[in-house]
């Protein structure tokens, strides 16, 4: 197996569903501008409130391959 390098960022993604759904979020805005996303780790799980509506957040490091 090849050595191979990630860079890791933070992203933090939300929804007024779920805390998965929040996760898909931040995983699919990431898709558009990233290639070879490889892994990801929930590092924080809060919720914000919106005039009394409930927002899941969700910190995440999401790791990518360096060509």
């Amino acid at each position: 197996m090849a050595d191979r390098t990630y860079k890791l960022i933070e992203l933090v993604g939300t929804s007024k569903d779920s805390y998965e759904k929040a996760i898909h979020t931040a995983l699919n805005k990431a898709r558009e501008s990233l290639k070879d996303l490889s892994w990801f780790e929930v590092t924080e799980m809060r919720g914000g409130l919106q005039e009394g509506a409930v927002e899941f957040q969700v910190k995440l490091k999401v790791a990518f391959k360096v060509h």
